[in-house]
């Protein structure tokens, strides 16, 4: 199975209120910008157009350009020094600490970029491929030390995508796609908390990217062995997700509300805590 870290762009829409989902425009189309302005008094949140395939580096990048981003503020305390046993709470840490890398991209922080590493390779360490990820992260670390973030982000994006590939060898399927989950359930905590902070009624969406987006979480989850997506430790998990999608794609429920997007940060928050290693 191919790594399901990408996210396609025919995907990422945001809600559209009352009305169903808007379509790109003739204006969208020749200026190429993105845009998701409400109009007229009415709620109108428009597509977000992308030439490329989604990552949640994209993600983060356009909540930042849509909100009053103070990173730092987001960062989350240093995980414990060693990791569980739990092999799929591992797995799902892994993944959200890196979506931490992405955020800590965004903040260009090089001390906290190599802290956040340090707990990466002890994940890795865990799930068995320490040896085989720890020269791509050592390399990372120094690139963040030299200040070269405009070639680390590729470089995040493509190393999350090895430790995938690495784990579907080693026949660690599931822990690949909890990897993939996990990167992506981080940077909705963390675009949610920005949405938190944000007055403008048609930037709410953005604390969930999309309905599509939960969707296709929720379809990962299901590739899931059985075992693993009946464990109880992932049950709060898909409990989430569905929520979530049943809430946010409500067309009849007209333009979310602050309440909606607090509820949301703070269910995202205590589930993210629950499976990681707090």
């Amino acid at each position: 199975m191919p790594p399901r870290l990408l996210l396609p762009a025919s995907l990422i829409v945001l809600l559209a209120g009352a009305s169903a989902w808007t379509q790109e425009t003739a204006a969208a189309r020749e200026g190429g910008q993105d845009s998701i302005a409400a109009s007229a008094g009415e709620f109108v949140a428009r597509p977000i157009f992308w030439t490329q395939d989604q990552t949640p580096a994209d993600f983060l990048e356009m909540a930042g350009r849509h909100t009053k981003a103070r990173w730092r503020a987001l960062f989350r305390p240093r995980l414990p020094l060693t990791p569980s046993t739990d092999r799929c709470k591992t797995g799902f840490t892994l993944g959200s600490l890196i979506g931490e890398s992405f955020l800590i991209w965004e903040a260009g922080d090089a001390q906290q970029f190599r802290n956040n590493n340090q707990d990466i390779v002890a994940c890795c360490r865990t799930l068995g491929m320490g040896e085989r990820i720890l020269p791509r992260l050592m390399a990372q670390a120094k690139m963040a030390e030299m200040d070269e973030w405009k070639d680390l982000r590729q470089e995040i994006i493509d190393g999350h995508q090895e430790i995938m590939r690495i784990l579907r060898e080693q026949q660690d399927e599931d822990l690949a796609i909890l990897v993939g989950i996990g990167a992506w359930m981080r940077s909705l905590e963390i675009v949610s908390k920005l949405v938190v902070e944000t007055p403008e009624v048609d930037k709410r969406p953005l604390c969930i990217g999309s309905p599509a987006l939960l969707a296709l979480l929720r379809q990962d989850f299901a590739t899931l062995s059985e075992p693993t997506r009946r464990s109880a430790l992932l049950q709060p998990l898909i409990t989430l997700l569905s929520d979530l999608e049943r809430t946010w794609g409500n067309l009849k429920s007209g333009a979310p509300t602050q309440s909606m997007v607090a509820g949301t940060h703070e269910r995202l928050r205590s589930v993210m805590e629950e499976l990681t290693l707090k």
